[in-house]
């Protein structure tokens, strides 16, 4: 996951992990399983923005590790009317992930993670 950390975005290539402990569930990166991912616009935008959706191992839960510019849903604010680059990860229902799955991944990674969820016509 390309992320931008402390406000520094990451060189093209680096790779960062993301974990955090939310609610009392721990989402890492590292170990879950990369579902697929998607970016909006070029990195230079500040509306700039990329998501991996991820599936934890044990438990199956999802969750979205996004980055993205000031200007995006991932921006922090560092000041009063100042924005800045930011990152986070984000706990998805079943529901949720399979909403946001069908708007930005292909067919066979729905069909893949969500085929229980998928009617026939």
């Amino acid at each position: 996951m390309k992320a931008i950390i402390n406000g520094t975005r990451l060189r093209e290539g680096e790779e960062k992990e993301m974990k955090s402990i939310i609610n009392g569930t721990r989402y890492d990166t590292d170990h879950a399983t990369e579902v697929g991912s998607h970016e909006f616009s070029n990195r230079g935008d500040f509306n700039y923005w990329s998501a991996t959706l991820y599936m934890t191992p044990r438990s199956g839960r999802f969750f979205l590790a996004g980055s993205g510019g000031p200007m995006s849903r991932y921006s922090e604010t560092i000041g009063q009317n100042e924005w800045s680059g930011g990152s986070r990860i984000d706990p998805l229902t079943e529901a949720q992930a399979f909403e946001w799955a069908q708007r930005y991944l292909g067919t066979d990674e729905v069909d893949k993670y969500f085929a229980a969820l998928i009617e026939e016509a």
